[in-house]
């Protein structure tokens, strides 16, 4: 996880949490209720946006 592990954390957490709940929608047995698929690519956008960057308390440039 590097120098940045508080936004990967919460990074990893945004994609998985998107993840479970669009398997959930799927998977319960209801075929009335689907996933919000624009929120869950939103979520995971959001996520690996998180896990690319960088705490504010770490100093320097990123990778070259």
């Amino acid at each position: 996880m590097g120098k940045s592990w508080r936004t990967t954390t919460a990074g990893i957490l945004a994609v998985a949490g998107a993840l479970i709940a669009a398997a959930q929608a799927l998977l319960d047995g209801n075929p009335a209720t689907n996933p919000d698929w624009a929120a869950v690519g939103a979520a995971i956008v959001a996520g690996f946006g998180l896990i690319a960057a960088k705490d504010f308390n770490v100093s320097g440039s990123g990778p070259k």
